[in-house]
């Protein structure tokens, strides 16, 4: 018989997400307090996947943002303005400085393919984070080519690598990929977790069911073994501490 050993695979959240969300990057932001506190962190493996909120979005959408989700959603300005200042103060809580007042939204498709080479490069969840607070914190224009350049160079990825990505349709395919991934997961809205390949969280949920659903998939993982036959009243033979049977 061969021995048992434990799964040696990292734990892996699978992320859809885009980076003009500000749920997605709260929602991050409660992952991290989750694992934090969970035991297995040091094996747990964070991949993003790409999500485009408004694939048909123009690179820059100028104007006040309160204003455009107004006109989107059909509500008074006003009311737009309270909803943006609530998602402020909760992205406040974890940490998250969100200035909507100078967000400049636009077409994220190219900052998701740099991603897939953030990705290949190791440095995914790094880049994503910046392109968060860009966006968000900074007001930079996401949709625009030379502003994703600049993010993502300072995250740390070459700059001649992310020019030839700019400049061509690299990893286009992938960004659709993962679009197709999240439509045939049912994922309608993101952030959209997987955990282990196993248990899917959408929205931004706070830490303490993140942290759940990561013990839930550490416990189950690796050989289940279950106790068929044993112990002292089955009349086998059995040594223990204090000595063996006879």
């Amino acid at each position: 018989m061969s021995a048992v050993e434990p799964t040696t695979e990292p734990l892996t959240v699978d992320i859809w997400s885009d980076v003009v969300c500000p749920w997605c990057a709260i929602g991050k932001a409660n992952l991290d307090v989750a694992l934090e506190s969970f035991a297995g962190a040091d094996d747990v493996e964070i991949r993003w996947h790409s999500f485009e909120l408004d694939p048909n979005a123009p690179a820059a959408v100028a104007g006040d943002h309160a204003e455009q989700l107004a006109k989107k959603y059909g509500m008074p300005v006003d009311t737009a303005r309270q909803r943006i200042n609530q998602v402020r103060v909760t992205a406040a809580k974890v940490g998250l400085d969100m200035r909507f007042d100078q967000v400049r939204p636009g077409n994220t498709f190219a900052a998701h393919r740099v991603l897939h080479l953030a990705a290949e490069r190791g440095v995914q969840t790094q880049v994503k984070e910046r392109f968060f607070k860009g966006y968000f914190t900074e007001g930079a224009a996401i949709g625009l080519p030379e502003e994703v350049e600049r993010l993502a160079v300072d995250a740390g990825l070459d700059a001649d690598e992310v020019a030839q990505v700019l400049e061509s349709d690299a990893y286009a395919d992938e960004v659709r990929i993962d679009e197709s991934d999240a439509q045939r997961l049912g994922a309608t809205g993101v952030p959209f977790f997987v955990f282990d390949g196993r248990y899917a969280v959408g929205g931004a949920q706070p830490p303490e069911v993140m942290l759940q659903v990561l013990d839930r998939c550490w416990q189950e993982r690796g050989p289940q073994v279950e106790v068929l036959a044993g112990g002292d009243a089955d009349g086998a033979g059995i040594c223990g501490p204090d000595g063996c049977e006879i």
